[in-house]
């Protein structure tokens, strides 16, 4: 049952094959027994997921139907799990109990989703590698030396390695796609606004957005649709019709526009990649969609623009963790100061300590127009290059990652060489625009991704592409060996 995607669990429940318990017991043992070599969990939550799947059996023998209900999966633990540990991965929350369920939570669990646990990400999803975690790195289960990407890392080794379907993650420079590229998934980034964020333990709330992980665009379809919509308790929530993403997957690509941007292809990217990237522009020419060349004349300024606007907006939303309220305290604080430093520099690993005081820079008197100003203006280029390319292509493609997934601990040293790694997925996010991950193809047996980007609210055109192209191709079917 483990190899099964979301949409064959569905019809396998619909069809009385096996119960969501029989399910969800196997899917348990399997964590239990491969989870140690991934660490891809922070928290298996057997007892709930045994009974959310009994309730889930209970809804379907009354008559009720859904194509999630009774479904497995797991939740980045950045997400509010009402009496359950929610952590973020780091020391400064390893002993928080949410209070209440995070909108995503609550309506995924309203559908009859079955929660197996929370997920390994980069400590507050600070990172592109997930080794920044209190708990330890998450290895790709591809090859256990290699990094697995970040920060949804967890969630992304967890479903490839088929421990279970699907997982959410969260996205804010590239944290769903571009661990999916590495662990050959399909993950999916929604418009800004268009997933709750309420419950989401916030990084960069201006870039933040909540998306699934799956192994096709089909199951993301189905976890998208389960989880899309306003919320009143979200100020940041778009109130926007939902459509049904799964009617539209099956829809021609004949004389689609896609758009492939000359600055894709510098000096930085790995060939083999540009490679596969050529490949698959050339399967979409096959369904009938044009290919032409756009052009981002900015992106050479995303990364400098996001590596201000994230640290300042992380330093602003993480000063709320200073040991007075809720977690991590140290012991015997001399007066109120000595609380503050020590709680933090104490809870608080190093990676977030550097953007933590990158971010206060950028925001301090002197400095706030010389950086995050220009920053924000730098932001608003690259959302009117994307502006100018869409009125001429329906989607643009392009690399999702510059290179595989690297051994662990290699760029550890070089935090700048990391960063680099989301040269491809940040603006997205600086634009709030829709994008998905799929597979493409491997590289010394390491998988890659091509990235889909398109105008706001259009998932699901970004799911009906690559619906059509993992009709005619399998590497999202490839799993790695010994799971």
């Amino acid at each position: 049952m483990h190899q099964m995607t979301l949409a064959e669990i569905a019809r396998g429940l619909a069809d009385k094959q096996f119960s969501s318990e029989e399910l969800t017991r196997s899917l348990l043992a399997r964590i239990a027994q491969l989870d140690p070599q991934l660490n891809s969990f922070i928290s298996v939550t057997e007892d709930l997921a045994i009974t959310q799947a009994q309730a889930a059996d209970a809804r379907r023998a009354a008559g009720e139907t859904g194509a999630l209900l009774g479904a497995p999966l797991a939740h980045k633990d950045l997400f509010c799990t009402k009496g359950i540990r929610t952590s973020c991965a780091s020391k400064m929350l390893d002993n928080f109990k949410a209070p209440y369920d995070a909108t995503l939570v609550a309506k995924l669990a309203a559908a009859g989703t079955v929660t197996l646990g929370k997920t390994n990400m980069d400590e507050f999803a600070m990172g592109s590698a997930n080794e920044s975690s209190h708990y330890g790195a998450v290895k790709n289960p591809w090859n256990l030396e290699h990094v697995p990407g970040g920060s949804s890392g967890g969630s992304a080794a967890a479903v490839a390695a088929r421990l279970l379907p699907a997982a959410t993650g969260t996205d804010t420079g590239g944290s769903i796609r571009q661990p999916a590229a590495l662990t050959n998934l399909t993950g999916l980034k929604p418009t800004y606004g268009r997933v709750s964020r309420w419950g989401m333990i916030a990084y960069a709330s201006s870039l933040d957005q909540a998306g699934p992980m799956a192994r096709t665009a089909e199951d993301c379809a189905l976890l998208l649709q389960g989880m899309a919509g306003f919320d009143i308790n979200d100020s940041t929530s778009i109130d926007e019709p939902v459509p049904d993403y799964s009617a539209s997957l099956n829809g021609s690509l004949q004389g689609l526009r896609i758009g492939v941007p000359k600055e894709y292809f510098g000096a930085g990217l790995d060939t083999r990649i540009a490679d596969l990237v050529q490949a698959c522009v050339e399967a979409l020419k096959k369904l009938g969609a044009v290919v032409k060349e756009v052009s981002l004349p900015n992106l050479q300024h995303a990364i400098p623009a996001y590596y201000v606007i994230a640290p300042a907006e992380a330093s602003s939303n993480l000063s709320r963790f200073d040991g007075v309220r809720f977690g991590y305290r140290c012991e015997d604080p001399k007066d109120l100061t000595d609380l503050y430093k020590r709680s933090r520099g104490e809870g608080f690993g190093a990676e977030v300590q550097r953007r933590i005081m990158v971010g206060a820079y950028a925001l301090s008197a002197g400095y706030y127009d010389a950086y995050y100003l220009q920053a924000q203006k730098i932001r608003r280029l690259i959302k009117n290059d994307f502006m100018n390319a869409f009125k001429d292509v329906d989607v643009i493609l392009g690399p999702t990652t510059p290179n595989p997934a690297w051994k662990i601990g290699a760029k550890n040293a070089d935090p700048i060489a990391e960063y680099l790694e989301d040269f491809y997925t940040i603006t997205a996010n600086l634009a709030g625009l829709p994008g998905l991950s799929m597979p493409a193809g491997f590289a010394d047996g390491l998988p890659v991704g091509v990235q889909l980007l398109a105008p706001y609210f259009q998932e699901g055109r970004l799911l009906n592409v690559a619906h059509q192209y993992q009709q005619v191709t399998d590497w999202h079917t490839r799993s790695p060996e010994g799971f």
